[in-house]
């Protein structure tokens, strides 16, 4: 055998050996159906997250193989016609996953590594890619960094806030010309469908007014649910829209509520941090100014602790205690407090943690927002809620899984200052 074969043959044996370790992991989760079954539920959600790690790091394996094809070929054409062959895929989807197989290997390093370490899906890590995609590769890899201890235990949604988060802290002044730029392309379009029916799109508008006007449709449509209207919430919603831009007058009066979290020191210009619209997430900092600086605004002081920047009281002057103790806790939680929900709190409900009926006390301590779904949820057997004296949930589910969720920060936090030495 000479030199060439040799290597050829050691090349072979391997990438061979590489096949078997992957083939070799996977196999070590693979269970029968009847093992399954007789299962407790608590093993059964451990073998499903070990599945959805094995999955996780194969699909870095793929992201692997179609960056190396990328930059071997140097031809996008030729390699999106090939990973759509190999992997059925079309030509278009091939392209976004070969685009974001890019930037993973190039702009996201940390990225990929949580995606080989079975942290990360393909799913989630593409929200990364996509987030990013308007930065530099410099601010691109200061975000990937950043991001490496945020995003494991993050769903899809929570993933792509922490990186657009990440992403306009890194760039403030490219996100408020990005803001700029995608605003000046807002527009309404009609799709004609068959069957005698249309949609009606409202595209980019500035999400300040969107969330106030769903906010309102969807009030006025709560309203007028009965148990005599066969229509679903939906249905609803899309007739108020409708009967409101011919003129109609569902919904009451036109004010109607969003929540931004700003912090001080971004009002008043003395950082770019990016605020939070509750059920949207980050928005650049001169955004939220200019929402600010609305003539029907109404600002309200809140005050948070230094060291977590979570919400410690509201400054008030209006309202009964039982009135202000509902709106403190809806501006603590900012959203529904199952973990992974994003639903706004001011349209949820709150509960007790321990049920009133057996001795719960009303405060901050025992309260907590959840969305309609969740709410129900919390009653359902096996579902086990508890709130600590700081505010973190623990929830224990049916299968005894635990999870957590602490109340959301309205700023990172900060350093103690040094006590002045002076006098």
């Amino acid at each position: 055998m000479n030199a060439t074969d040799l290597l050829s043959d050691l090349i072979d044996r391997n990438t061979q050996e590489v096949i078997h370790g992957i083939l070799g992991t996977t196999r070590a989760l693979r269970v029968s159906a009847r093992q399954v079954e007789r299962m407790p539920d608590h093993a059964v959600v451990r073998v499903m997250r070990g599945a959805e790690s094995e999955m996780a790091r194969l699909q870095a394996m793929q992201v692997r193989c179609m960056a190396t094809l990328e930059r071997r070929r140097r031809n996008p054409r030729s390699t999106r016609a090939e990973v759509a062959l190999a992997l059925c895929l079309t030509e278009k989807h091939a392209g976004k996953v070969v685009d974001a197989a890019q930037a993973l290997t190039t702009r996201l390093p940390r990225t990929l590594e949580l995606m080989e370490r079975g942290q990360l899906d393909l799913y989630r890590a593409r929200k990364v890619v996509e987030a990013t995609a308007w930065l530099s590769d410099e601010k691109a890899r200061e975000v990937d960094e950043v991001l490496a201890s945020r995003l494991p235990g993050k769903n899809a949604v929570q993933v792509r806030r922490a990186a657009a988060y990440a992403a306009l802290k890194a760039d403030p002044e490219g996100g408020a010309r990005r803001a700029e730029q995608k605003l000046r392309e807002r527009r309404l379009k009609l799709h004609h469908r068959e069957a005698g029916i249309a949609d009606l799109v409202l595209e980019k508008a500035p999400v300040e007014k969107a969330a106030a006007a769903y906010a309102r449709i969807d009030r006025a449509a709560r309203a007028l649910k009965t148990r005599d209207d066969p229509r679903t919430l939906d249905q609803l919603r899309a007739d108020v829209a409708v009967d409101l831009l011919l003129g109609g007058h569902h919904g009451g009066p036109p004010r109607a509520e969003v929540f931004l979290y700003l912090d001080m020191n971004t009002f008043l210009r003395l950082n770019d941090n990016p605020a939070e619209l509750a059920g949207h997430g980050p928005v650049p900092a001169e955004v939220a100014r200019r929402i600010v600086a609305g003539p029907d605004t109404v600002l309200r002081r809140i005050l948070t602790d230094p060291a977590t920047g979570q919400v410690l009281d509201l400054g008030r002057t209006r309202y009964r205690p039982t009135a202000a103790l509902d709106e403190f806790v809806r501006v603590r939680d900012r959203e529904c407090r199952q973990p992974g929900c994003c639903r706004p709190a001011q349209a949820g409900e709150l509960d007790h943690a321990v049920p009133w009926q057996h001795g719960g006390p009303t405060s901050s301590r025992s309260l907590a927002a959840y969305c309609g779904n969740h709410h129900h949820l919390k009653d359902e057997p096996g579902w086990v809620y508890q709130l600590d004296d700081d505010g973190t949930l623990t929830i224990r589910t049916p299968a005894d899984h635990l999870y957590f969720s602490e109340p959301p920060s309205l700023h990172e936090p900060r350093e103690e200052e040094p006590p002045d030495d002076e006098g």
